[in-house]
């Protein structure tokens, strides 16, 4: 962990500013590590190496100078191929956007150059960040650093993917359906999903390019490999769009955790609509005594919401709803062919629970989708009873670790497998609704390895605003040794 590539993006920040450490030489030693690595990982898949290192040398002219620099001055590091990046291009893994050049940075790239940041490179997702897994046509199927055979998630796979193989220090990605905190947990990377809105997510693909308005449910987030550069990173992108700056400014409220024994810690670690592995949930019982044996109080978490028969149903229909939007007519009407046959849905195979809502969704009207988001807010707001009484509530991700590859079609015939037992490949949904449907923070911390090596990450999830005390509660898990990256055991050596 003493390799330049795998030292934290603070203490790569300390380096340069002390002076022992230049700009362009740490950019000289990620473009080397990424053309080293990438062939057999594939997470970077656009690259600029000569805009890089004359950015670094000038980021080193600068800070010879004695100029007023911003918080991430000199730090290269790579974005998530989702993000406009003038003058690079952003494809969104779509074939129709391969020549796409943007002229304009998205909000979140204005700020980290603001902030000092130098644009590294772009990494992989799947076709208009749609799937679990990152691959497309443009660029290929990008792999999983800790076992090839396996995903590194989605949509935000190439991010995660890039973390672990020590290609860079910070990433932003997004997250609709967990493609923040679902590639984090398939590749022992720290990831967050913050509170809804706190992000701008101006100058993200998918909407179309040139899009203004901010989408339901979907939230851009830091990733990195430790939880002091999460919130090191959140505190670059978060804050007001330039226009509203006018009327508003960030003020998150600070983490009132200085230790375990002060943390009052909800678990929700199984539901029977949605089974996770008993290897997983073992491991989630052992940190719940871990936590218990430092002082920290663990309970069972009671709420009339912490149910997925109350969340999917509302989820999956919202979600639709959004989808929807880009499906062509006959996806559509295929939409609604699955909606009137939900209740035959499960002779075919295993079915996801409440996914006919998804259906639903997709072609219902305006007054519907009302009726439906205000079901949401009122949900928003009653969860703040469960926040009286804990600070953070655990939970898994997804049913397993990192998945096999499986690109077949159609999406709706995948299964996983699940305690020996095949399940619906959309049930990696599941685990990830409550916090994305009431706009939650939530943080994904790795916290241990399965038999065969994989590692898996715990969800922290926290009130409405409370972003920087689920990234706390996962410092604090890494100060007792209970959380933390591991590099993939190929790389270690480097």
């Amino acid at each position: 962990m003493d390799a330049l590539h795998y030292q934290p993006a603070h203490e790569l920040l300390r380096q340069l500013e002390a002076g022992t450490l230049t700009s362009e030489q740490l950019a000289q030693a990620l473009l080397g590590r990424i053309r080293e690595k990438n062939p057999t990982v594939n997470a970077v898949v656009t690259l600029d190496e000569s805009r890089v290192l004359e950015q670094a040398r000038e980021a080193d002219r600068q800070r010879a100078s004695n100029m007023d620099l911003g918080p991430l001055h000199g730090l290269p590091l790579t974005i998530k191929d989702t993000w406009e990046v003038a003058g690079m291009p952003c494809t969104a893994g779509a074939p129709a956007l391969r020549n796409h050049q943007p002229r304009r940075h998205a909000d979140v790239i204005r700020r980290l150059e603001e902030a000092g940041a130098i644009i590294l490179g772009k990494t992989n997702i799947p076709l208009y960040a749609t799937d679990l897994q990152s691959y497309n046509k443009l660029f290929g199927i990008t792999n999983n650093p800790y076992d090839p055979a396996r995903t590194p998630g989605g949509s935000s796979g190439g991010a995660a993917a890039a973390l672990a193989s020590g290609f860079t220090p910070l990433e932003v990605g997004s997250d609709l359906a967990g493609s923040i905190r679902i590639p984090a947990h398939f590749c022992g990377v720290f990831g967050h999903k913050p509170s809804r809105s706190l992000v701008s997510f101006r100058g993200h693909i998918p909407g179309p390019p040139g899009t203004e308005s901010q989408p339901d449910l979907a939230e851009g987030g830091p990733m990195a490999r430790n939880a002091q550069d999460l919130q090191l990173l959140l505190n670059v992108i978060a804050g007001p769009r330039p226009a509203e700056s006018r009327s508003w400014a960030l003020a998150m409220e600070p983490a009132r955790l200085e230790r375990l024994d002060q943390a009052r810690v909800g678990l929700w670690l199984e539901d029977p609509l949605c089974p996770v592995e008993d290897e997983l949930v073992q491991g989630y019982r052992s940190l719940a005594k871990n936590l218990e044996d430092r002082g920290a109080l663990v309970a069972e978490a009671k709420n009339p919401l912490l149910g997925l028969e109350h969340i999917l149903p509302v989820y999956f229909n919202l979600l639709g709803s959004l989808i929807g939007t880009s499906l062509k007519p006959a996806q559509r009407r295929q939409m609604k062919w699955i909606a009137r046959l939900q209740r035959w849905l499960h002779l075919f195979g295993p079915t996801t629970p409440y996914i006919g809502e998804y259906a639903r969704g997709v072609n219902q009207k305006i007054y519907e989708w009302m009726q439906w988001s205000e079901v949401r807010e009122k949900m928003r707001a009653e969860i703040e009873t469960l926040f009286e009484d804990f600070d953070v509530l655990l939970t898994p991700i997804t049913p397993t670790a990192a998945i096999r590859h499986d690109h077949s079609q159609p999406v709706f015939k995948r299964r996983i497998t699940v305690a020996g037992k095949p399940r619906a490949y959309m049930d990696q949904f599941c685990w990830i609704a409550l916090a994305t449907l009431l706009g939650l923070p939530a943080t994904s911390v790795p916290i241990g390895r399965t038999r065969d090596g994989l590692p898996y990450n715990v969800q922290v999830i926290g009130a409405p605003g409370k972003d920087l005390t689920t990234i706390r509660f996962g410092a604090l898990l890494e100060e007792h040794q209970l959380a933390g990256f591991v590099p993939p055991p190929h790389t270690e050596d480097q």
